[in-house]
């Protein structure tokens, strides 16, 4: 481990920022991809026409919200070293409306979209937050390996989380008790797992960072000197562009998953809550080892070729007609999802300046909500103009990862990382 950290990092820092990793995919596991999609398609809008459309319609508001706030709350968490609070402040969020979710019963749709809504944004924001203390964990060519331990431990959280909700649901089944009565206790124990798993992260984490002279409006100028000096950073905006076209498909994957297995291949409850289970197992060993292969072939090679992994995953899903063909294709969709969670989020910390990385990640949260609002909303505007076929859908999905690929591969690593020193070089001396 120790050669991947930087000096003043020390392995305990490393567990307590990915227990943040593993107490937050406990959320997008259950409620986004295993479990309350399907129920809210099939029980809280009664499996109308319109139903998948709503679902994907929801994800993009609170999206679009994250989306809107990202760059602001990065470089305002720079300017006074507050990444530690904002993200207890987020994960208070998320937690307080997934627990409210245990009233979002048959009929209830507003109060569902509200808590879904609030409950993403807070989860989308802590996500980029917990992102931008990579680079102060990693050295540069160790952020592979790093960002894996982080996803594959969070993987592993997400197996738990998920693993106690299937055995609450079991228990509640063999008592005779439906989707209603089982579901919202799940979203209960989904926010407590959150909000015990998160301590370690927000009481043992050390913040780095070190304040800078300025006001809270600051941050708005930081944003827009950001955007005019894009032009000093032509690899991370192409691997950005890139980012947003694959995670278009990545995100569609996560938010329709559990759907598509209940829509179009006819699974139960159960049988979706497994299917997922071994998802999270193939996403964190993919996780794990994606580091160990990001930092020998280069995370851009590296990347690509896990895109090659998606496309085929998409084929093999849309011909599935029987659970063996299905199962084998969830199997590698999980190997690709830890791998290009993991390695997206490396390359990012590479190609951004230190001094400025909750910034920048912040548009790297930018990218990647925005391919959550592209991805999903068309997926569910496919299903309702083609009255519910989920295959065509997933085909349409099959289009972002082709014209990611073909993106990606005009970015180049090396160069990225030297324009991103430079940057740093000048900022440093620059008149305060």
């Amino acid at each position: 481990m120790r050669p991947a950290l930087r000096a003043e990092a020390r392995p305990r820092d490393v567990w307590a920022w990915a227990m943040y990793d593993f107490a937050n995919s406990g959320y997008t596991t259950v409620v986004i991809t295993a479990l309350f999609n399907a129920y809210f398609v099939a029980v809280v809008v009664d499996g109308q026409p319109w139903a998948t459309l709503a679902w994907t319609a929801a994800l993009a508001v609170s999206y679009l919200a994250v989306l809107a706030t990202a760059p602001v709350v990065g470089a305002f968490a720079d300017l006074r070293a507050a990444k530690k609070r904002l993200l207890a402040l987020s994960t208070a969020g998320c937690v307080l409306f997934t627990a409210l979710l245990y009233f979002a019963q048959p009929g209830a749709l507003w109060l569902a979209v509200a808590c879904l809504v609030l409950s993403n944004f807070f989860f989308g924001t802590g996500e980029n937050l917990i992102a931008a203390f990579l680079p102060e964990l990693a050295r540069g060519r160790g952020m592979g390996r790093v960002s894996g331990w982080g996803w594959g431990l969070g993987y592993l959280g997400g197996l738990f989380t998920l693993g106690l909700c299937l055995a609450w649901i079991a228990w509640a089944e063999k008592r005779g008790q439906g989707a209603a009565d089982y579901v919202p206790v799940a979203m209960l124990i989904t926010a407590a797992m959150f909000a015990l798993a998160s301590l370690p992260t927000l009481l043992l984490l050390p913040e780095r960072a070190v304040p800078r002279e300025g006001r809270a409006l600051d941050a708005w100028r930081e944003v827009a000197r950001t955007l005019r000096s894009a032009a000093g950073f032509p690899d991370l905006r192409r691997f950005l562009t890139a980012a947003l076209c694959y995670q278009a498909g990545v995100h569609t994957v996560i938010a329709l998953a559990a759907i598509y297995a209940n829509q179009a291949m006819g699974f139960t409850t159960q049988q979706t809550l497994l299917l997922v289970l071994a998802v999270n197992v193939a996403a964190a060993a993919g996780a794990f080892l994606f580091g160990h292969v990001q930092d020998r072939l280069g995370p851009v090679r590296a990347i690509a070729w896990v895109l090659v992994g998606w496309l085929f995953t998409i084929v093999l899903a849309a011909v599935a007609r029987t659970p063996g063909t299905f199962w084998a294709a969830a199997h590698l969709a999980g190997l690709c999802l830890g791998a290009s969670q993991s390695g997206g989020r490396a390359l990012v910390g590479l190609l951004s300046p230190p001094s400025r990385r909750a910034e920048f990640f912040g548009f790297w949260g930018l990218a990647t909500k925005l391919s959550a609002i592209l991805g999903p909303l068309s997926y569910g505007l496919v299903t309702w103009a083609s009255d519910g076929d989920h295959r065509r859908a997933l085909w349409a999905t099959g289009l972002f990862f082709v014209v990611g690929l073909a993106l990606l591969i005009g970015v180049h690593a090396g160069r990225g990382r030297r324009a991103a020193l430079r940057a740093e070089r000048a900022l440093s001396k620059a008149p305060p």
